[in-house]
């Protein structure tokens, strides 16, 4: 059976939580805990802000693709940088700026001050800096697991953070809203960024090792994107995650129209379909996380692959609830176990002095590549629905798993070199 073994693995506590063990982990991993909150909190009442000042859902998308829009031109030049410059410096320097474009937002809201123009500005100023970042980060975690083991692990309970972190946040962020406004939420996103600082600046990371610079960064650049295309398992792990990313991902900007106009409700419904989402998600983030060997997260990705696209497929033709929640919570489970097994596998089979532009262009595969298949969604939808496109679209999802199944060996061999 394809889907054999997709139960979660027997452990403890202690096997989920194994990368606890190494000190700057759990330093990190405090730190982002408090962090992420105050970014949901901040996301909710940004989107709050920008629709009671002007009441559109177009200026809503125009934000979105704002702050996205620069990781597809910054990320892969910022993967070279990440394997040129300390990671940790860098990671102090890109929260500090985060802090202060918080400190911004909350400054202009409560003085009366913000404009629309202003918030699409600072919109994208985080989008730089998020573009910039992500490839430090992700590339950093190995600098805090010694055992590559452990990575897989480590990848897995920070995918559980970020999901945790979003079912609390909004609804702080909302309640924080009627209590003391926008501006407020700014502000305690601004003090939240303190807690990362405070942990990043208290890690003892061993010194990143001096690499010789070859040329430009642009040729260094390509040097990277030569190299993970050259290596057959990368090249086969990038084009499932983009191919999932571009026809996979844009449901979660279309689900208000499946809740209002396919399921017949309204917001409630939307929030429990996001909620149900959430849930299969958070259970596939602690699911990999249970996972004790990573020769075993070639496999779970080709399952959890095919889940997504078989999930999501049968959820954009359900005209029933419950099956449509069921299906999101497997959508959000193989959606998780999938991308995040993709990152550690990546990361393991990756060349060190070659991983922070590999992982740029793992992150550009997603973060850059899902806006385009946004837009792609919405295009086709307005000649054959909404439905029938991501029905279609996770048709060709599920190719694209069935086509890295048939190249699952190349990857399980060169993962067993590495362990």
């Amino acid at each position: 059976m394809i889907f054999r073994g997709i139960g979660l693995a027997p452990g403890t506590l202690k096997t989920i939580f194994r990368a606890f063990k190494y000190p700057n982990y759990r330093l990190y991993y405090y730190g982002q805990s408090i962090s992420l909150i105050g970014t949901w909190v901040q996301n909710i009442a940004m989107g709050w802000l920008l629709y009671r000042l002007t009441g559109s859902a177009l200026l809503l998308g125009t934000v979105a693709f704002a702050q996205q829009i620069p990781s597809l031109f910054i990320m892969p030049f910022a993967g070279v940088l990440a394997d040129r410059f300390n990671r940790r410096k860098v990671i102090i320097i890109s929260q500090a700026a985060a802090m202060v474009v918080a400190f911004v937002l909350a400054f202009v809201v409560l003085l009366d001050l913000v404009t629309v123009p202003m918030i699409i500005t600072l919109a994208t100023i985080n989008g730089i800096i998020l573009a910039f970042d992500t490839p430090f980060r992700n590339s950093f975690v190995p600098d805090m697991i010694t055992d590559r083991a452990d990575l897989g692990n480590a990848i897995a309970l920070n995918s559980s953070l970020y999901n945790l972190a979003r079912f609390i946040g909004p609804p702080i962020g909302g309640v924080l809203i009627a209590l003391v406004g926008e501006g407020w939420c700014f502000f305690i996103n601004g003090v939240s960024f303190f807690a990362v600082l405070v942990c990043l600046f208290a890690m003892k990371v061993k010194k990143q090792k001096a690499r010789e610079i070859k040329g430009s960064v642009l040729r260094e650049l390509k040097e990277g994107i030569s190299y993970a295309l050259g290596e057959k398992p990368l090249r086969y792990l990038l084009t499932l995650v983009m191919l999932s990313s571009f026809f996979g991902l844009p449901f979660q900007a279309l689900l208000p129209v499946f809740a209002a106009d396919v399921l017949g409700g309204g917001s409630e419904l939307l929030g429990i379909l996001t909620g149900a989402l959430g849930f299969g998600a958070l259970s596939g983030a602690f699911y990999l996380a249970a996972r004790k060997h990573v020769h075993t997260i070639p496999l779970a990705t080709f399952r959890a692959a095919l889940l997504f696209a078989i999930g999501l497929g049968i959820f954009a033709l359900s005209p029933v609830r419950a099956l449509s929640f069921i299906m999101m919570a497997a959508t959000g489970f193989g959606m998780i176990v999938h991308f995040n097994s993709t990152n550690a596998l990546i990361q393991t089979i990756s060349d060190e002095d070659k991983r922070g532009r590999v992982v740029a262009l793992y992150s550009l595969s997603f973060m850059g590549i899902t806006p385009l298949g946004s837009l792609a969604a919405g295009w086709v939808s307005e000649f054959i629905g909404v439905p029938y496109t991501v029905f279609a679209f996770s048709i060709i999802c599920v190719a694209s798993a069935l086509l890295f199944g048939k190249r699952l060996p190349v990857v399980f061999r060169r993962v067993v070199r590495r362990r």
